[in-house]
């Protein structure tokens, strides 16, 4: 069975959701007032969050499923780990009875390759099961958000519509709470418990769901744990008798060593992402704003270890150990990295079992791995939980009562676990249709990889595992280093919060990304970087520091 859905399209679109200000399940939106905010009515337009205390009153109850367990407990943030063979023939039912009546209804949802026709084989089999009848409305996910802005902005909004936090940016916030229903009425407490599988989506997630005061979304849950990964060619590295390097110092003297600009091999590419955890800040896309442990609330530009990461960053780039395509930015950083070009790069965490598989036949020497993260002076990094969820899925206003209950059917199908009927059919298909099975491992055919995509998988997922039947030991690799760098991950004062910015603050952060790739390849000096901060507080910094100050006096810290 294939690992959790993994994000659908962990290349440019969600690196540039990751640097994006705008957007990292902080919707932007103006409106109403931040004490408004705070209380659990209901407004369409506001700005805030929801306290505590209302939001657990909207929360469905959490029950576990106690279906397939797996075989590396959860820990520290990381996803489930499951490194056995799953029996076929044996796998376990988590929706015993069809909750699907068969009532019609439209699904929008971003789509990452050519979607299969409306009539395949694996839709119609899905709705069979699962007692639905789903017209999908796919759309090109790199263009999702100009797509979805008209569609809201529209009369005509399907019954079900899935948006992932990086399209949060414009007036789609507000539209989401003035678009889409609450569903707390049918999932709050224990009313979640006719869908076994929503209700066993651990709370963090359904928390960030809540959006203006009220349950709208259904969520995809994520690890908190590092999910970006600094990997290397661990093949080359044996070969070399190099260890991976435990120190920034250790890193930039091993870089140099390795480089060899006229046998066209780089030590790394960019490292800014990786560099941002070496030395202790929130990542670029996160809300930024923490209590620090002196009782001060500061943006992550205004430390001081923002500048040495940068400037850290910049040493790699005088040092010409980054691959010039990196430095200009073209290129697939992956690519350059299973071509030996580079030994060293930063990636999404899935591209562990990507590339291992990728590479298994024509290249079997080949092997990734990834070291630790390690702190600034060489010793436990200090790590930043990430959000519990970045996609959801909402139902609009007015759908009829037969409409929900068949969208909440299809979703809770989608919620399978591990080791179920269902998550089969959500991810593989039909057997002899859309897989076959070998040495007792499913391998999708040419009909499979076309039709057995995103879609289903995008309505919910259950609490996060990673799984890799195909290549088990990949799995429980990837599974232990999230579990290594949780250990040292704290929670931010912002963590599971659902916060709408007023959206005269929207664009204050703008022009840092571009800033600290020009500061990075040495177009700019540092006094622009530290004019630029100094910029920010002046328009309008201080003063979000004093709105986010109510915000968290009024909701309280998660930290």
């Amino acid at each position: 069975m294939t690992p959790n859905f993994p994000s659908p399209n962990p290349g440019p679109s969600r690196r540039t959701f990751l640097g994006s200000t705008a957007a990292v399940a902080v919707a932007v939106a103006g409106g109403g007032s931040l004490l408004a905010a705070c209380g659990g009515s209901e407004n369409t337009d506001r700005e805030g969050a929801t306290s505590a205390k209302n939001a657990q009153k909207l929360l469905p109850s959490f029950v576990a499923s106690k279906l397939a367990q797996p075989d590396i407990p959860a820990k520290n943030g990381s996803p489930a780990g499951y490194t056995q063979k799953v029996d076929l023939s044996a796998l376990e039912t988590s929706v015993p009875e069809k909750l699907g009546t068969g009532t019609s209804f439209k699904i929008m949802s971003p789509f990452w390759g050519s979607p299969p026709k409306p009539d395949c084989a694996y839709y119609t089999q899905l709705d069979k099961i699962a007692g639905t009848d789903i017209t999908w409305q796919n759309q090109d996910g790199m263009k999702y958000g100009d797509k979805l802005g008209a569609i809201l902005a529209s009369s005509s909004i399907p019954d079900m519509v899935v948006i992932p936090s990086w399209e949060l940016t414009g007036k789609i916030p507000s539209a989401v709470t003035s678009k889409f229903m609450d569903l707390s009425p049918y999932l709050a407490g224990d009313k979640v418990k006719k869908y076994p599988n929503l209700a066993a989506i651990p709370s963090d997630a359904w928390r960030m769901g809540i959006f203006g005061g009220a349950l709208r979304g259904i969520p995809m849950p994520m690890a908190i744990a590092a999910g970006n990964a600094p990997f290397y060619r661990k093949d080359i590295f044996d070969k070399k008798g190099w260890q991976p390097p435990k120190s920034p110092d250790e890193f930039l003297s091993w870089a140099k060593e390795a480089t060899s600009a006229r046998a066209k091999v780089y030590a790394c590419g960019d490292m800014w992402w990786i560099a941002q955890s070496i030395f202790g800040l929130q990542p670029a896309g996160t809300p930024g704003w923490n209590i620090g442990d002196d009782g001060k609330l500061t943006y992550r530009i205004e430390h001081p270890e923002y500048l040495e990461a940068l400037e850290w960053t910049r040493k790699l780039f005088d040092a010409g150990v980054v691959h010039p395509d990196d430095k200009a930015r073209t290129g697939d950083p992956g690519q350059r990295f299973t071509a030996g070009q580079v030994l060293v790069y930063q990636g999404n965490l899935d591209d562990w079992y990507r590339k291992t598989a990728e590479q298994a036949t024509s290249n079997p020497d080949f092997r990734i791995e990834a070291f630790d993260i390690f702190g600034a002076d060489g010793g436990k990094p200090v790590l930043y939980a990430g959000q519990p969820a970045t996609i959801w899925s909402f139902i609009r206003k007015g759908a009829s009562k037969d409409v929900v209950l068949n969208a909440l059917a299809a979703a809770n199908f989608s919620a399978a676990p591990y080791g179920t009927k269902e998550r089969m059919l959500v991810d593989y298909g039909i057997e002899g249709t859309h897989y076959t099975v070998k040495n007792g491992v499913p391998v999708k055919n040419d009909r499979g990889n076309a039709e057995v995509l995103n879609a289903w998988a995008m309505l919910a997922q259950p609490a996060p595992f990673t799984a890799h039947p195909d290549f088990p030991e990949v799995a429980r690799k990837q599974v232990e280093w999230q579990q290594r760098q949780g250990a040292s991950m704290k929670k931010t004062s912002t963590f599971g919060m659902n916060i709408i910015e007023p959206s005269r603050y929207a664009n204050l952060g703008t022009p840092f990304e571009q800033l600290e790739l020009d500061y990075a390849r040495g177009n700019k000096k540092l006094s622009d970087v530290q004019q630029a901060i100094s910029t920010w507080k002046s328009s309008g910094g201080d003063k979000l520091r004093d709105w986010y100050k109510k915000l968290l006096d009024a909701n309280g810290s998660a930290n």
